[in-house]
């Protein structure tokens, strides 16, 4: 029998990424078909991610443009929420997927078990922050008076709960790392079949379920995800994963927490330099008044829905150059990258004329108020034409993370975002007279930008070379 007809059918792959019942070894045999098992579960699982997101901003946006404002606001801080679990996550990543490479399965166990105690640490942080000083944080993010009363429990809720938020993310890092993408995606699918049911039944109190307005998408949102955290907790033990945490791994070993922080301390900064890049851009829209953020916010949204998916793609990476770096082969690592950005570019840019042709279609979906739909569509359509280098520069700078280099992206995002980005923004809108425009443009910018230097470094090869 042939190499070729022992190949299994590419409906039978797409099933055992699904199933995830078939413990790959993702260091052996073809590139094409480790990227594919991991790749599907890791892209439905982003994909996954996005819909809240977009769900959200869909039931809101019929209360009116204050909601929508309310949600794009906090979701500008939470982002840095964001950006301590993702870089939390891609150490969590590096180190599982190392240890998972070099055939050591209970080192694997030890750093999952202590994740779990960062988050916990990390979100008793955030939930006192959010109790205190929600309302002054919207103030701070310039939120009027009617914006306040529309949502300053909405933002409460949503911090209070970032146990959830911090969990779906480490957890499913855990998973990745292990080459366990499967049962990641299932306890989004899970996550987000619960948020959809319950967002209109909360937020328009239909039946026996109280109007709660926008504060009901928080609640819906939390309850989904902390049903999705029970789901992974489950699979923790053991059932079906690769990784198994018992009480022996959930006894507190500081050493243990002290080099999964090391590891990903470059990763948190690298986001915070994203994030904070982020939150400035959403004040510099806010002072157009919040129409604009309204816009702004749908169209970021949008934007979050193809992202995702294509983080989904890099997340694979980060585990293929883990795992294969682990066992020593750091050539089959470098291969993996290449093949997946290729991947991700055909996504990007068929996603990327689909926005340019119809994005006034696709804003007019969550709103019909014009000063909202003509920002949204502005900022769609300049985001979409950074598309191209996008896909490749997420990609490149994933597989740093999976290297457990995380200080070179750390650069690379503080050259992009804080010395080029932020000032460019405020220029254009402020002194060239673009206004809103002005800002989409600098994102455009700074994000090509992104993708030439990361792609530069990554072919000098430093990371290969990385000891985690």
């Amino acid at each position: 029998m042939t190499e070729q007809t022992q190949r299994p059918s590419l409906y039978q792959l797409f099933k055992q990424a699904l199933r995830g019942d078939v413990q790959h070894d993702f260091t052996k045999g073809s590139i094409g078909i480790a990227a594919f098992l991991l790749a599907v579960p890791m892209v439905l699982e982003m994909a996954m991610e996005s819909i809240f997101a977009i769900v959200d901003i869909f039931f809101v946006a019929s209360l009116g443009f204050e909601a929508v404002a309310v949600v794009g606001l906090t979701e500008a801080v939470l982002t840095i929420l964001y950006a301590v679990a993702i870089g939390l996550s891609m150490g969590i990543t590096a180190l599982i997927a190392r240890r998972i490479g070099e055939g050591n399965p209970q080192k694997a166990n030890q750093v999952a078990g202590q994740a779990l105690w960062v988050g916990m640490l990390v979100s008793m942080l955030v939930a006192f922050v959010g109790l205190v000083y929600s309302q002054d944080i919207l103030r701070l993010m310039g939120a009027d008076e009617k914006v306040l009363a529309v949502g300053a429990d909405y933002t409460l809720v949503m911090l209070c709960g970032s146990i959830t938020i911090l969990y779906l993310f480490l957890i499913n890092a855990i998973f990745r790392g292990a080459g366990d993408a499967s049962v990641a995606m299932r306890s989004l699918w899970l996550a987000n079949g619960l948020n959809i049911v319950l967002d209109p039944l909360l937020i328009y109190g239909i039946g026996p379920f109280p109007e709660m307005g926008v504060t009901g998408a928080a609640v819906a949102t939390t309850i989904g995800r902390g049903v999705g955290v029970l789901y992974q907790l489950y699979h923790l033990r053991g059932h079906a994963s690769r990784i198994k945490v018992g009480l022996a791994e959930l006894k507190p070993q500081l050493e243990v927490m002290l080099g999964l922080i090391k590891v990903s301390i470059g990763g948190i900064l690298q986001f915070l330099i994203a994030t904070a890049s982020w939150v400035a851009l959403v004040r510099i829209v806010s002072t157009y008044g919040s129409a604009a953020v309204a816009g702004y916010t749908i169209a970021i949204r949008v934007v979050i829905f193809t992202i995702l998916p294509a983080w989904g793609l890099s997340n694979a990476v980060a585990t293929l150059v883990g795992q294969n770096l682990g066992a020593g082969k750091p050539d089959r690592a470098e291969q993996s990258v290449w093949r997946i950005a290729r991947y991700n570019l055909y996504f990007m840019l068929s996603v990327a004329v689909v926005f340019i042709l119809f994005a006034e279609f696709i804003i007019g979906l969550f709103t019909t108020d014009p000063a909202v739909i003509r920002d949204g569509v502005n900022c769609l359509r300049f985001v979409a034409y950074g598309y191209g280098f996008y896909g490749i520069g997420m990609i490149v700078v994933q597989a740093f993370n999976g290297a457990g280099d995380t200080m070179t992206p750390t650069r690379i995002n503080f050259l992009c975002y804080w010395m080029l980005q932020i000032p460019l923004a405020y220029s254009l809108a402020k002194y060239a007279g673009l206004g809103t425009n002005g800002v989409f443009m600098a994102i455009t910018i700074a994000e090509s930008l992104l993708a030439v230097v990361g792609i530069w470094y990554f072919r000098r090869g430093h990371w290969k070379t990385k000891t985690v």
